[in-house]
């Protein structure tokens, strides 16, 4: 429960001082009545505020969290098979939100969660070239073609892969671990890509997604974003804040 001043102010329509004038102006009703008491409380998602006839709701409060996911999560709210979800991992966040893009079930690595829908698509959306970084450990040890082919582009059955940026990091024994920056996001693509070029993935990690990387979480583990890394992904974007 919160005093009506307040919830008018939350939700945008005034200062709390000017929300006051408001309703002792007579200008408020809730569930239908006409309220002028400051003591008055309303519950936020069941009483009807209304103020000169309009009705007012709480605008849900934005929040974003970074997740170091673990393989052998799923990145989506509900799953048929019964499989853990990455949803599960956040132990006392209140918000709905859900994963910005996915890993698949055998990725692990970098994954945001938010309720900011616009923010979302725009790290999403290949126009925006957000660039993801990956580390892909592969069979085989790719030679200068395999890495120029990867980084010119690959024809995929649903087309050819955009420019990414590729570095052999180590190889041996049979193996070797690349580093992949891609600006796109095709379901699978670097798994795709890298079979394509004969080199499939073994085992596949999301280290970063812009300038944010996993620094100080372990696989499980989230942390809130600060202000300023929202603010900065807003610049990358393009977006205004509101």
């Amino acid at each position: 429960m919160v005093r009506l001043q307040k919830y008018l102010a939350q939700a945008g329509v005034a200062s709390r001082r000017r929300a006051e004038e408001l309703i002792r102006a007579g200008r408020v009703k809730v569930n239908g009545e006409t309220v002028i008491a400051m003591g008055f409380k309303v519950e936020p998602g069941r009483d009807v505020v209304e103020v000169d006839g309009k009705k007012v709701e709480l605008r849900p409060q934005k929040v974003y969290y970074l997740l170091y996911k673990p393989a052998g999560y799923v990145s989506t709210a509900r799953d048929p098979q019964g499989r853990p979800k990455v949803i599960d991992l956040l132990h006392g966040v209140k918000e709905r939100v859900y994963p910005v893009g996915r890993l698949d079930y055998a990725t692990e690595g970098l994954l945001l969660l938010t309720n900011d829908g616009d923010l979302t698509l725009r790290l999403t959306h290949p126009r925006y070239g957000v660039p993801k970084t990956y580390e892909a450990l592969v069979e085989g040890i790719p030679d200068v073609q395999d890495l120029c082919r990867l980084t010119k582009g690959v024809k995929l059955e649903d087309g050819w892969t955009s420019p990414a940026e590729v570095k052999l990091l180590w190889a041996r024994r049979g193996k070797a671990l690349l580093e992949l920056t891609l600006r796109e996001g095709r379901k699978r693509e670097v798994r795709r890509m890298c079979a394509a070029v004969g080199h499939p993935v073994i085992k596949l990690k999301r280290t970063k997604i812009a300038f944010l990387t996993l620094e100080g979480l372990k696989p499980g583990e989230y942390r809130e974003l600060t202000k300023e890394e929202v603010e900065h992904l807003y610049r990358l974007t393009g977006l205004k804040e509101s």
